[in-house]
């Protein structure tokens, strides 16, 4: 029986998993950055940064919320600082 392998699988564009996860780690560490000069960063700017890739996208997100950002909602689409 022929199974796919999650590990081997081709995204958008071809990239693997592991390749999508390390793009999304570089733009996270690019975005914090810019959210610690400017306090705010808005979800279309980390698409745009994603290159329009929804995997990417979303483990970008991920990634953020992680170190600690407050990743927004549907009513305020931006990552900010998260303050107590």
């Amino acid at each position: 029986m022929d199974a796919c392998d999650a590990r081997t699988r081709a995204y958008k564009n071809g990239k693997t998993f592991d390749e999508c996860r390390k793009i999304a780690e570089t733009n996270s560490s690019e975005l914090a950055k810019k959210i610690e000069q400017s306090g705010v960063v808005s979800w279309s700017a980390i698409l745009q940064t994603s290159d329009h890739d929804e995997l990417v996208y979303k483990l970008t997100l991920k990634y953020l919320r992680q170190k600690g950002y407050n990743i927004g909602d549907w009513k305020t689409p931006q990552v900010t600082k998260f303050t107590v």
